[in-house]
């Protein structure tokens, strides 16, 4: 199949991919700016892929801002006119059951990445998406519904939070330090988000597993999201990384309603 242009919005940083049958063949990683008009996303575009923009047979968005989904789809609109294009919101077809008091609430980055892990792995299944502003739990069934999840303060939102309200305490580099006793500063904030995530995440996937009554031995757990290598090896809970889930869910999805 031609090569399909993804785009997953989030709140601190847009992930652009080349995938082509669930291969990504190039990425890039921006900063996502709610001020950035339709205009400057163009030229962005442009800018960073050249000549594999002419190349793409569709493109393929979600987003969990209003603002800047606003303005891709002036974008599309202008200057992709000719390009098919599936933004993914209430009301396109996913083949994700959605069993949720009100399902139009729920994240279409989280249904996406729902569907990706049925089809790459099955169900019943958790991924675990670590965004820099909020770390995501989603639950699917064995039968591939989205039953529910959970969400949590990311690392990177987290970590600010603390520099800008610790009177003693600073930004530091998000790496994971020599051991959880730390001996300064740095390291102790260092050994509080990376072993605090992990030990948090372990905690809501063993009691997510249990609310489920499956066994944990039948449950994937997938981590995705540009963190999770941080706190990959330190979680137990893991049973695959798939760094591009809702990119290759985006494909899915894509393909789906086109």
């Amino acid at each position: 199949m031609p090569p399909l242009l993804a785009a997953d919005i989030g709140n601190s940083h847009t992930v652009l991919g080349i995938i082509q049958d669930g291969e990504v063949a190039a990425d890039w990683r921006i900063a996502t700016d709610e001020r950035r008009t339709s205009d400057e996303w163009s030229v962005l575009l442009r800018g960073l892929l050249g000549r594999a923009i002419d190349d793409v047979d569709g493109i393929a968005v979600c987003s969990t801002v209003p603002a800047v989904l606003h303005e891709w789809r002036d974008m599309l609109g202008r200057h992709f006119e000719g390009v098919p294009s599936v933004v993914v919101e209430p009301g396109v077809r996913t083949g994700v059951p959605v069993l949720m008091d009100n399902p139009r609430e729920v994240g279409s980055d989280r249904i996406i990445n729902a569907l990706a892990a049925a089809t790459a792995y099955g169900g019943p299944a958790i991924v675990v998406d670590f965004g820099g502003t909020a770390t995501t739990f989603d639950v699917i069934s064995a039968s591939g519904e989205y039953v529910g999840g959970a969400i949590a303060p990311g690392i990177e939102i987290s970590l600010e939070a603390l520099g800008r309200r610790g009177a003693q305490l600073r930004k530091v580099e998000l790496l994971r330090p020599r051991s959880v006793i730390a001996k300064n500063t740095v390291e102790a904030l260092q050994s509080g988000m990376v072993f605090g995530v992990a030990s948090q995440v372990e905690g809501i996937v063993d009691r997510m597993i249990a609310e489920l009554g499956a066994d944990p031995g039948d449950v994937n757990v997938i981590a995705t999201g540009y963190l999770a290598p941080l706190v990959l090896e330190e979680c137990r809970c893991f049973t695959d990384h798939s760094p591009w889930l809702t990119l290759q869910g985006l494909e899915l999805v894509f393909r789906r309603n086109s």
